[in-house]
C-alpha cells in the first residue's frame, strides 16, 4: 500500500536552530498518529512541512504521491488537507454558516445551496447546530474550535491535520473537541 504521507530526510533550519533532523515518516490512508513532544520539539514545524507552509530545507515530501517539490503541485496538495491550528482563524465578520460556506465555494466552485447543506450537516456533526448564524466573538472557545474541525472538513480533504487543537481552550472544553476529534478518527 502507498503511504498518503512520506517523508524522506527532512530538515529544517531557522538559522542556527535545527529545528527537524532527518525525518522520515510513512502514514497510510486511514491511520491516525499522534505526535507528541515537548514545546519546542518541531510538532507543529513538521505539520508546517507536509503542507508546505514552511519549506524544508532539505529532503523529500510526498503526499498522495505527489511530490512537493513545485509551486504546482504544492498548490494541487494542499486543496486535498485539511488543517485545524490552535488559533481558530475564522473570519470575525462573518457568521459560522459563512465561514463554512466561503472556501467551497471559492476553492472547490461548488453552488451556494450545496456549500449551504454541507456547512449545515458539518455543524450538526460537531454539535452545534444551532450556532449557523452566530459569529464567532459569540462562541466559546470549544465551540469556535468545532467551527473550525467544520470548516475544514467542508472541503473534503483527503488527510486531516491537527496543530494542537485543543492548547487555546480551557480544560473543560478540551474534551467536547477530543470527542469530536475521535468520531472523525472512528469515520
Amino acid at each position: 500500500m502507498e503511504s498518503i504521507i512520506h517523508l524522506e530526510d527532512v530538515h529544517k533550519r531557522f538559522g542556527r536552530v535545527h529545528a527537524l533532523r532527518g525525518v522520515n515518516l510513512r502514514i497510510q490512508k486511514g491511520e491516525v498518529l499522534v505526535i507528541v513532544g515537548p514545546s519546542g520539539s518541531g510538532k507543529s514545524t513538521l505539520l508546517r512541512c507536509i503542507n508546505q507552509l514552511e519549506q524544508c530545507t532539505s529532503g523529500k515530501v510526498t503526499v498522495d504521491g505527489i511530490c512537493l517539490d513545485s509551486a504546482q503541485n504544492i498548490n494541487t496538495v494542499r486543496q486535498e488537507i485539511g488543517m485545524v491550528f490552535q488559533s481558530f482563524n475564522l473570519f470575525a465578520h462573518l457568521t459560522v454558516l459563512d465561514n463554512l460556506v466561503l472556501a467551497q465555494k471559492v476553492v472547490r466552485r461548488r453552488k451556494k445551496e450545496d456549500s449551504r447543506q454541507i456547512a449545515l450537516d458539518l455543524l450538526k456533526k460537531v454539535g452545534i447546530p444551532d450556532k449557523a448564524h452566530a459569529y464567532p466573538s459569540h462562541l466559546s472557545g470549544g465551540q469556535q474550535q468545532r467551527v473550525a474541525i467544520a470548516r475544514a472538513l467542508a472541503m473534503n480533504p483527503r488527510i486531516m491535520l491537527f496543530d494542537e487543537p485543543t492548547s487555546a481552550l480551557d480544560p473543560e472544553m478540551i474534551k467536547e473537541v477530543l470527542d469530536v476529534m475521535l468520531a472523525l478518527a472512528k469515520e
